[in-house]
């Protein structure tokens, strides 16, 4: 054992591999819907829920501040709800005025606690930017247990999301409640941010949904090995993050997002069939091809 692995590098090392694939998992649905954006303005949303809790329960408590991040991230579902059935604005402008108008409350609620006397046992700005070095035993049983929840939903309602994830209409059509299966499949997203706010924070968070869907994307074309291969990439960017941040002395939850942005990049430019490397040696060999037909004077295929 390296002196650099610590007992608490083991501990947040356990958290963050069954974050990262619960992360990969409801990342993938987020992406399908075309609601990337949308976890980014749930993880801005729900600042306003733990300052709340913090000053109710007047200290720091991990599961307290959890559900007031939660619910703040439930009524920003509603706020965006309330805009896309009675109002013209368009989603993205409803994202943008969700995000800036809960995060703004929530810079002023945290301005005013640290006004308060004993502010610094607050710990508010572990939510913000990530603390995962600060995550203790306890925090990581409650990090386990939400995000084992939050997967074993999705196992047992696979086929309705995937079904809904696609195409809601038909989903509809079939007899299928949709709406209430989207509206899960937004509380599943809104579970997955507010499990991920202590060890990457509020500012990255949404980063550790997306990514690892977004790369596993460029590999392959069925659904289930989409979760699969995002759920790893979420596991093993969480696990190599947080090695290097223990040997390294740097933030776990930026070293994370940091893992995961190269292997979108690898993804980018070397996965098989849809990478730029691929593309551009695809486009090759049909050039060279072609020529070679001009060539020989046969009529080049349409």
């Amino acid at each position: 054992m390296t002196d650099w692995l610590t007992y608490n590098s083991l501990i947040v090392l356990q958290g963050v591999t069954l974050l990262g694939a619960c992360s990969g998992v409801i990342g993938c649905f987020a992406v399908l819907r075309r609601r990337s954006l949308v976890g980014d303005a749930l993880a801005h949303a729900s600042l306003p829920g733990v300052c709340l809790a913090y000053l109710i329960i007047g200290e720091k408590h991990f599961f307290a501040m959890l559900i007031g991040a939660f619910l703040s991230g439930l009524l920003g579902i509603g706020f965006l709800a309330i805009l896309r059935k009675f109002t013209r604005i368009k989603e993205d402008a409803g994202i943008a005025i969700l995000l800036s108008v809960f995060f703004g409350a929530g810079i002023v609620l945290r301005s005013v606690i640290q006004q308060m006397p004993a502010s610094g046992r607050a710990g508010l700005d572990s939510f913000i930017f990530g603390h995962s070095a600060g995550i203790v035993q306890s925090d990581v049983h409650w990090i386990t247990g939400l995000s084992a929840g939050t997967l074993l939903i999705v196992l047992l309602c696979y086929k309705e999301f995937r079904l809904v994830a696609f195409d809601p209409e038909f989903a509809q059509v079939q007899g299928w409640p949709a709406r209430l299966l989207d509206f899960a499949l937004m509380l599943l997203l809104l579970g997955a941010v507010v499990i991920g706010l202590p060890a990457v924070g509020i500012l990255l968070m949404a980063a550790m949904l997306i990514i690892p869907a977004a790369a596993a994307r460029f590999w392959t074309q069925r659904f289930s090995f989409l979760l699969l291969l995002s759920a790893g990439a979420g596991m093993g960017s969480g696990i190599v993050g947080t090695i290097l941040s223990a040997k390294f002395g740097v933030p776990t939850g930026a070293c994370i997002i940091l893992v995961c942005a190269a292997f979108f990049f690898i993804s980018l430019l070397f996965a098989p069939g849809r990478g730029v490397v691929a593309r551009i040696l695809a486009r090759q060999r049909n050039n060279l091809a072609l020529q070679a037909q001009m060539k020989a004077g046969e009529e080049p295929p349409p």
